[in-house]
């Protein structure tokens, strides 16, 4: 039996597979006022960020050393020096934007890894297919049904709880496709406040949803149903304010900032979060992309804030958290005329954690030399995103099942993570 039940109720959706099914969460569950006493054993977590739109890495995370990228910027261009955007040198060669300031003393302190001229083997500049590709795991494959993260909830054993993969999204993305549940909620507190104050709004909707499995005439089906509709009352709003954010801690007022609170929320509570995925928008920065203020500084400020907000507001779970950033592809080296860049080829993406052996930027990154560029305008893919996102894997989750997470790859990990994560 491969069936897939999809119940949407405004602000959060369910998708739950039809096989293997959801422990009894609630008999294990027990109460005490108006809190909740969690079964679960601690987790750890791995929080993904898809940055949607392609993130110009070669701003983002300057090889501001190369005098070619001078040549091929002459107004977007920016060093550490004070009169060319003041950057944050990193290593004598590359720099931190200064919108990523937030992100250097975890830079320091070897929390946070950068990889770079990351991409898909794919050439595609499609953002559509490009995104596709990534998160299906199979950069030639349009076939593939099922996403890697979810691949990787099924590689980790059976879940123990509902919650143990979330998006804190509208609809579940590709990552998250396939047979082993994942649940897509784009508001805790809404859906809390929801079923406070329209508890028959929310009958009706349990009643509906629980009939799709009476109907059923799989027992197993109508448990899984049940169960995990019954389970998500624990999300009710006296529970949601006992886990408010750590005193001094302020999340930025931004689609991700409020998705990491969330996130952050749902690691605080114990809920047996394995996998966790948000989104940031904004990326596709073809006109007036600007240096030090622009669209793409005020971009990247929200995102490392965000971020470096949620690291410090979860200090007491950083153990059992990495963090992992992605975008489809990156910009042409050469800018345009109208003060941006266009669809490019490789990228760069950050990973953080304590088990993460960062302080250092992995590359195999030739000179940006007219001759290395890939149709002679982009930086080449010297890594594939696959090498970073199954080290992640491999090390934080004890995944090693390589040829199940990404088919008709044969390629190895980088040294990215501690061995002993």
């Amino acid at each position: 039996m491969n069936r897939r039940i999809f119940m949407r109720n405004g602000t959060m959706a369910l998708f739950a597979a039809g096989i293997g099914g959801v422990p009894n969460f609630i008999a294990k569950a027990a109460t005490a006022g108006n809190r909740i006493i969690q079964p679960f054993q601690k987790k750890k977590t791995l929080v993904c960020i898809f940055q949607r739109g392609a993130m110009d890495g070669l701003m983002a995370v300057s090889p501001y050393a190369d005098p070619n990228l001078k040549l091929m910027r002459p107004t977007l261009y920016m060093s550490p020096a004070e009169t060319e955007g003041s950057m944050i040198d990193l290593d004598g060669y590359f720099a931190l934007h200064p919108s990523l300031k937030s992100f250097y003393p975890l830079f320091q302190s070897k929390q946070l890894a950068i990889a770079h001229g990351v991409g898909s083997p794919n050439p595609t500049r499609s953002h559509f297919d490009a995104q596709d590709f990534m998160e299906s795991g199979t950069p030639f494959n349009k076939g593939t049904d099922s996403g890697w993260l979810n691949r990787a909830l099924g590689l980790m054993g059976k879940p123990t709880t509902p919650f143990n993969a979330v998006s804190i999204t509208s609809a579940l993305p590709r990552s998250l496709y396939g047979n082993n549940q994942a649940l897509a909620i784009s508001n805790l507190n809404d859906f809390a406040l929801q079923m406070r104050d329209n508890p028959l709004a929310v009958q009706s909707t349990a009643s509906s949803f629980e009939a799709l499995y009476d109907n059923n005439s799989s027992q197993l089906l109508q448990k899984t149903g049940k169960e995990s509709f019954e389970a998500m009352k624990m999300l009710n709003v006296n529970n949601l304010k006992q886990y408010a954010p750590k005193p001094g801690v302020v999340y930025p007022n931004s689609a991700l900032g409020n998705a990491l609170r969330q996130i952050a929320v749902l690691i605080k509570m114990d809920v047996g979060l394995e996998v966790a995925f948000a989104e940031s928008g904004g990326w596709d920065t073809h006109v007036n992309q600007g240096t030090d203020n622009g669209i793409l500084a005020r971009n990247l400020k929200d995102f490392s804030d965000s971020i470096a907000v949620f690291w410090e507001d979860i200090s007491a779970h950083q153990d059992s958290v990495t963090l992992m950033t992605m975008t489809e592809f990156g910009r042409t080296v050469h800018q345009n005329g109208t003060g941006g860049t266009d669809h490019g080829r490789a990228s760069c993406l950050f990973v953080l954690g304590n088990d993460v052996q960062g302080g250092k930027v992995y590359h195999q990154m030739k000179s940006l030399a007219k001759e290395n560029l890939e149709d002679q305008r982009d930086l080449p893919v010297s890594t594939d995103f696959r090498s970073v996102f199954s080290a992640v894997a491999n090390a934080h989750l004890n995944i090693h099942q390589n040829n199940i997470l990404f088919p008709d790859w044969t390629g190895n990990g980088i040294p990215i993570m501690t061995r002993n994560s």
